[in-house]
């Protein structure tokens, strides 16, 4: 109902624009009949007896109703060969569309309706005769000619309506072709025909399968009456069309039969096709990208862009079928994979068990693919291969240096979000790629060992002469007792510290909540004392701190960021530099160990560090 409503408004608005946003609701509404061809007939069994309630109760009936029964819902019956259905909707529309000239029409045939109808039955009756008489079997009927089409051709041929000559129309039913031809013969041989008015349907069928042979011949009284002559299949077809051979069952298909309902599915949806491309608006005009649409073997209709190939129908159906397609018949002959496709063709794929595209179907100059999704997912799988590859091989390194380390027990997801990563299968990927070190692993897997690895003398300022200072850290309770700052953690004033017993090289210096303290707190308690940091007198000695940097990479990056610890006259002991290339820009992960006077300072050196272009973070570590 949506479709229909915007439908009705585009056609109301009129215009290229509008005309194109109605082909693509058409285009719609052609797939939505094609899931179940009952569809159609139901569609337009509901416009008619719309049209037909607004008629019997009176009540107009709205104009962009009436327009697109008569611009859409006519022409579709049409195509189908319903013929019923299609005058009558003709008519009604008429009716509501323009009431004057339906009135001035409808009023001057009723004028004449006796005597018309009287000298029609008089032909019938004489011509029923005449063709018994010849040994002919035939069955003849008299049909009145609609409202709207009388109507056309006054407008077509400028003419009034006493100048109409075929208001009425006489239908000959027989029982095979030969019998058409032998009455065509013995109706021209008794009356004189009009040549210009003669039709072979028979020999040259109408696109939607009409047939029938018409004639217009003038009668005893020199009145032009038209005569269609017609088999009882042919006429079956002209009155109800698709709808009088649906080979619908329910339930299914019975054994046998399947071939039959799928070659009438297919009938009907190539009526279907043409009706849209004929409706369709012309490219120079049309906004919507052009689109063919062809059959599966089961008769069900797939949209592709024009030039799509087996490959790109292949993909439309399924990814995976895609991926395994090796060869496609289309209408049952076998053709190469890049074979352009054409509106109503049955396509069938053939695909391996297992396997994957091949490369070549990415060269444009070969032509396997015309859509861009086609080739997306194409794409998708090479990178898919691309990616387990270097997964499994990331995977294989870390393993192995796990092995060498003795740590094959750790949790790999704990160690990835350790080293910054969302899960393993992440840390594999940048090591696979050789955008991470195994280096950054062997030294989280290593502590420094308290005794002697996690030890650094103070470090003073060298412009201070003095190389030796004392009071930096004071020993709870004990005097003149030697220290060191642990380089895992790099305490400097004001952190909260605790000291670690080392064996012969005195107290180890930490912060509190330094996870190698932690671990040997839980394993040699006894020999943790409490510490704090001394008042120095003179010069204030300074500390080794390390700070990370996040940044975008670019050329320069590292040159900038030294200039501020210069400028800053903060005086760099060390750096590290790692780049990460992940799916957009490279990222460069920095380390600096700097010497500063304490944790306050260095929070102002960073404010600096991170207005330089393309920091996203400074922080300590």
């Amino acid at each position: 109902m949506q479709i229909q409503r915007a439908a009705r408004g585009a056609a109301a608005v009129g215009g290229a624009q509008a005309q194109a946003e109605q082909t693509e609701r058409v285009r719609k509404m052609l797939l939505a009949f094609s899931r179940d061809l009952r569809v159609v007939l139901l569609r337009l069994a509901s416009r008619l007896q719309t049209l037909r309630w607004h008629a019997a109760a009176r009540v107009p009936c709205p104009s962009d109703v009436a327009r697109e029964s008569q611009t859409v819902f006519a022409p579709l019956a049409n195509r189908l060969g319903i013929w019923q259905i299609k005058w009558e909707l003709e008519d009604l529309a008429f009716r509501f569309l323009k009431p004057d000239d339906y009135k001035q029409v409808a009023k001057g045939l009723d004028e004449t309706r006796a005597g018309r109808e009287a000298a029609v039955e008089a032909f019938r009756a004489t011509l029923a005769a005449d063709l018994q008489a010849q040994g002919l079997k035939a069955e003849v009927q008299g049909r009145p000619k609609h409202l709207y089409s009388i109507w056309k051709k006054m407008q077509g041929k400028q003419l009034a309506l006493g100048q109409v000559m075929d208001l009425a129309a006489l239908r000959v039913v027989v029982a095979d072709v030969d019998a058409c031809y032998a009455v065509l013969a013995r109706v021209h041989q008794r009356w004189p025909a009009l040549d210009s008015e003669y039709d072979d349907y028979i020999a040259r069928p109408k696109p939607n399968g009409y047939q029938s042979l018409h004639t217009v011949i003038r009668n005893d009284e020199g009145r032009a009456v038209e005569i269609q002559i017609r088999t009882r299949a042919m006429h079956e077809h002209a009155e109800f069309g698709v709808a009088a051979h649906w080979a619908y069952k329910e339930g299914g298909a019975r054994s046998g039969n399947e071939e039959r309902i799928a070659q009438a599915r297919k009938a009907v949806l190539r009526q279907l096709l043409a009706w849209e491309r004929d409706y369709a608006v012309a490219p120079s005009i049309g906004t919507t990208e052009e689109r063919i649409y062809v059959f599966t073997p089961q008769a069900t209709v797939v949209e592709l862009a024009a030039g799509s190939t087996p490959v790109d129908f292949a993909y439309a159906l399924h990814t995976d079928l895609g991926h395994r397609c090796r060869g496609a018949r289309v209408d049952g002959a076998m053709v190469p994979l890049y074979t352009p496709l054409a509106s109503g063709q049955t396509v069938e794929v053939t695909a391996a068990k297992e396997g994957g595209p091949s490369l070549d179907w990415l060269n444009p100059e070969l032509g396997f693919l015309a859509g861009q999704r086609s080739r997306a997912k194409v794409r998708a799988w090479f990178n898919a291969q691309a990616q387990r590859q270097t997964i499994a091989r990331g995977r294989e390194l870390v393993e192995k240096l796990l092995q060498r380390e003795g740590k094959t027990a750790i949790e790999r997801d704990e160690l990835a979000a350790q080293l910054g990563f969302k899960s393993a299968e992440a840390l594999y990927e940048v090591v696979g790629k050789e955008e991470f070190s195994l280096r950054h692993i062997e030294q989280l897997l290593r502590p420094a060992a308290p005794a002697a690895a996690e030890e650094a003398p103070l470090i003073k300022r060298s412009r201070a002469g003095d190389a030796s200072r004392r009071g930096g850290v004071l020993v709870v309770g004990i005097d003149s007792l030697m220290t060191s700052l642990a380089r895992c953690c790099r305490p400097a004033p004001p952190d909260e510290i605790e000291g670690f017993v080392t064996r012969g090289k005195g107290v180890a210096i930490h912060r509190r909540h330094c996870s190698n303290l932690r671990h040997m707190r839980e394993h040699s308690p006894d020999r943790v004392i409490a510490v704090e940091w001394g008042a120095n007198k003179g010069d204030t000695a300074l500390y080794p701190i390390d700070v990370l940097v996040e940044a975008q990479d670019r050329p320069s990056l590292l040159r900038d960021i030294t200039e501020v610890f210069a400028k800053e006259k903060v005086n760099v002991t060390g750096a590290h530099t790692q780049s990460v290339r992940g799916s957009g820009a490279a990222t460069a992960w920095m380390t600096f160990t700097v010497e500063v006077a304490g944790t306050g300072r260095l929070s102002q050196v960073l404010k600096q560090v991170a207005q330089v272009s393309g920091v996203r973070s400074a922080r300590r570590r």
